[in-house]
């Protein structure tokens, strides 16, 4: 027996901080959200994978850890009555009456909206796992893919292998706590922020971080889930063991639309294409935002998806309120409907 409908104006997918955000611009517009994830918490890959991860490039914060960037969001967004439905995944989007359209998830909650606003992120995601023997033994004990807490480390000798902005990034904050950080990269080029890079290079040359350049992994030594050794070889088959309690791979997520790709939107590889100007799908009355959608010069960046967000919004306000003329309105002169 299928759930009664729940009727909104606005179903928002995904509670990332660019849907968190979504909820905010919506509710300047007075429009309800309903907003669905398939994680049991807000936040997205900022609370699942890096809350402990400072960001940068978040106006007016010269630096923000992700937990506490979705706590401000959380916060921001909370006047305007967002109901949540967490720990589920959309599993169809179809037309209903009206125009509207009925979002079901995987425990069977129903929600009929006349907008809906995807901001999935990249989907569904997992680590791309380095191909070594023997690694599931290690995983989840002395191998991870993401850092939850800094003092986890503390004291301890860590190898990380990647060379992305996730490993130069962990690279610099863990050797304020680690007892030794050790970089495993195939190349000497980094494709992280320059500045980060520079200050990676920076620790090196104190002594605080080893670069293992040019290595890649090659395997795991020690037994019961416990790392001894990680095994790094160059492209000539040179070898050597580096003394490590812990390994961590920044390879990238893999990622997986999953039910996503069956909606029927224009999609350009695992992505959603969408008008800039509107952040319209090829449906009428759903839009995309975030990494998830895609345009020319399009920048993944937290930054594209919040302005993403306010157009969204915008755009989805003639369907919400139709024949409402809408007069553009900074914060400043209007405040926050319903805030005290």
């Amino acid at each position: 027996m299928s759930s009664p409908e729940q009727h909104t104006d606005v179903a928002i997918i995904g509670a990332g901080p660019v849907g968190l955000f979504a909820i905010f611009e919506c509710g300047m517009l007075r429009m309800k959200c309903h907003v669905v994830d398939a994680l049991d918490m807000v936040g997205g890959q900022c609370a699942a994978l890096y809350p402990e991860k400072p960001i940068y490039d978040i106006p007016g914060y010269p630096s923000i850890d992700a937990a506490d960037l979705i706590d401000r969001l959380s916060e921001q967004c909370a006047s305007f009555g967002p109901v949540f439905h967490l720990g589920q995944q959309v599993t169809g989007l179809t037309p209903a009456e009206g125009g509207r359209w009925l979002v079901e998830t995987s425990t069977g909650t129903r929600i009929n909206a006349r907008a809906v606003i995807v901001a999935a992120g990249v989907g569904a995601f997992g680590p791309n796992r380095p191909p070594l023997d023997g690694l599931e033994q290690f995983e989840g004990k002395s191998v991870h893919y993401l850092v939850r807490r800094r003092m986890d480390y503390a004291g301890k000798r860590v190898v990380i292998a990647g060379g992305g902005d996730s490993a130069v990034d962990w690279a610099i904050s863990l050797a304020e706590v680690a007892e030794k950080i050790m970089v495993v990269h195939r190349r000497p080029k980094f494709r992280a922020a320059p500045e980060s890079v520079a200050r990676m290079e920076q620790l090196t040359r104190e002594g605080r971080i080893e670069m293992v350049v040019p290595y890649q992994l090659a395997g795991l030594e020690g037994a019961d889930g416990q790392l001894t050794g990680v095994r790094v070889a160059t492209l000539d088959g040179e070898e050597k063991v580096l003394d490590a309690d812990v390994l961590l791979p920044f390879f990238g997520l893999a990622m997986n639309l999953g039910p996503i790709a069956e909606w029927g939107l224009d999609l350009e590889k695992h992505h959603i294409r969408i008008d800039q100007a509107t952040c319209a799908t090829s449906a009428p009355g759903i839009f995309a935002i975030g990494d998830i959608a895609t345009y020319p010069g399009k920048l993944k960046l937290i930054l594209t998806g919040f302005a993403e967000a306010a157009s969204a919004a915008h755009s989805a306000f003639p369907l919400v309120h139709p024949g409402e003329v809408l007069h553009f309105e900074y914060s400043t002169t209007k405040g926050v409907p319903g805030a005290a």
